[in-house]
């Protein structure tokens, strides 16, 4: 399956998955690269040090290509840059912040660099940055989100038609039919974190996953607009955000509401009630705990079928 991505970051299919706070350390990285895909290794959970440790255990687990996700709003952001360019890592993806404040220095550094975007600006301006590509994450995606609330549909093609980088894809995709509509749409790759975070290498708490598996239909919603746009399953919590929001709270208010380590609280350490859980609107497909290898197989799987059937219709 070569193509634009696979040959960018040179691994044998165009599925990435996604850094992803509290779930994707170097265990499922490493079994995601192992498996032919980019993993990637969420730095937005872990302090430098532990993100050292994750980067050192990653690259004895793997002699494959994997990434590093940094959301640039970290507070040590110019520690972990260091830290990256010491551990020779060699795929950083961007997010959460300005791409034109660290792109060039990474590039200086001989890192490929891929930022996150939402809007057709953002990926104009991440384009003029120098990134090497973007991912397009569209509405449906877990976590942060977009503003403009622009679904995969609507946003793969209109960023695929504004910049000549390599597009990858992310939002609503987890299965190789998601994957196929994806690149009908004219995406190079996919990018997909809510199937990866119930994987068995997944470090997210049994509890977390469990509840993945368990939602259904209309289970997420888009919370703290005034903040950060997230992504979040129903529980307590994100009921209080709701409340909250429909009394007009402030964005100093909704600070205050999530306080300190409520992504941890709930993806990491398994309260269900208080915890922040963040995840996508597919994870009301999913139904089974599985290894990083099997998902990855079984969504290529379905995408070379379904592409097959796709080249038999007549019309």
């Amino acid at each position: 399956m070569a193509n634009s991505v696979t040959q960018l970051f040179k691994i044998k299919y165009p599925i990435i998955q996604a850094g992803m706070i509290w779930c994707s350390g170097w265990r499922l990285a490493s079994a995601v690269s192992n498996a032919g895909g980019l993993g990637i290794i969420g730095a937005g959970s872990m302090y430098p040090a532990v993100l050292r440790d994750h980067i050192r255990k990653c690259k004895q687990a793997t002699s494959l290509p994997f990434a590093v996700n940094v959301p640039l709003l970290y507070p040590n952001i110019q520690e972990i840059m260091h830290i990256l360019v010491e551990e020779a890592v060699e795929i950083v993806f961007t997010s959460a912040g300005n791409p034109a404040t660290w792109t060039a220095f990474l590039k200086e550094k001989g890192i490929i660099v891929v930022h996150v975007i939402a809007n057709t600006k953002f990926a104009l301006k991440a384009e003029a940055c120098g990134v090497d590509a973007i991912v397009a994450e569209g509405f449906e995606a877990g976590g942060h989100n977009g503003r403009e609330e622009t679904t995969t549909l609507c946003l793969i093609p209109m960023i695929k038609k504004a910049v000549k980088i390599p597009v990858i894809a992310a939002g609503g995709i987890g299965s190789g039919k998601s994957m196929l509509a994806a690149f009908a749409l004219g995406a190079d790759g996919v990018q997909i974190g809510s199937a990866f975070a119930v994987a068995e290498e997944s470090s997210a708490h049994v509890n977390f996953k469990e509840r993945i598996l368990s939602s259904a239909e209309g289970d997420t919603k888009l919370r703290m607009k005034k903040l950060v746009p997230v992504r979040l399953l129903k529980n307590e919590f994100a009921d209080e955000v709701a409340l909250a929001e429909a009394q007009g709270a402030t964005a100093e208010t909704l600070v205050q509401l999530l306080g300190r380590a409520r992504a941890k609280l709930g993806m990491f350490e398994g309260d269900m009630a208080q915890g922040e859980l963040e995840i996508g609107q597919v994870s009301a497909m999913l139904n089974e705990i599985k290894p990083a290898a099997k998902i990855l197989q079984d969504i290529l799987n379905e995408f070379l079928q379904e592409k097959s059937n796709l080249e038999k219709l007549s019309f």
